[in-house]
C-alpha cells in the first residue's frame, strides 16, 4: 500500500508541475505566479512522495502540504478556465486516497517491523 501512495503521489506531482510547463510552453492560460506555484507544489509533492515511502518523519506532513497547495491552485485553475467543480472533486478524492493509503500503509510496516 505504502509504495503505491508513494508512486501515486509522485505521478500526480509530475503530472501538476508537467502540466503547468506545458501550459507556459503553448501560451500561459494562468498567471504566472500561479504556474509557477503548480510547479513548486508538484516537485514537493513528487519529492515528499520519496519520504513518504522511506515513512521519514513529517513525510507525510510534507505530501499533505503539496496536496494542499495543488488543490487550492486548482481552484484558481477552476476559475480561469471555468472547467467547473468536477475536476476539484476528483483532485480532492485523489488526495484523499492517497493520503489514506500512505497513513495505512505506513502503520502496516511500522505493526510488521515492531
Amino acid at each position: 500500500m505504502l509504495t503505491t501512495a508513494a508512486l501515486g503521489m509522485f505521478v500526480y506531482g509530475i503530472y501538476s508541475a508537467a502540466w503547468a510547463a506545458v501550459d507556459l510552453i503553448r501560451g500561459a492560460r494562468l498567471e504566472l505566479w500561479a504556474e509557477a506555484a503548480i510547479v513548486f507544489f508538484g516537485l514537493l509533492l513528487a519529492l515528499s512522495a520519496a519520504f513518504v515511502r522511506v515513512r521519514l518523519p513529517g513525510g507525510l506532513a510534507l505530501a499533505i502540504g503539496g496536496l494542499f497547495g495543488l488543490q487550492a491552485l486548482a481552484v484558481h485553475t477552476a476559475a480561469h478556465l471555468e472547467s467547473g467543480i468536477a475536476p476539484q472533486v476528483g483532485r480532492a478524492v485523489l488526495a484523499v486516497v492517497l493520503v489514506v493509503l500512505s497513513y495505512a500503509g505506513s502503520a502496516a510496516e511500522a505493526g510488521g517491523k515492531g
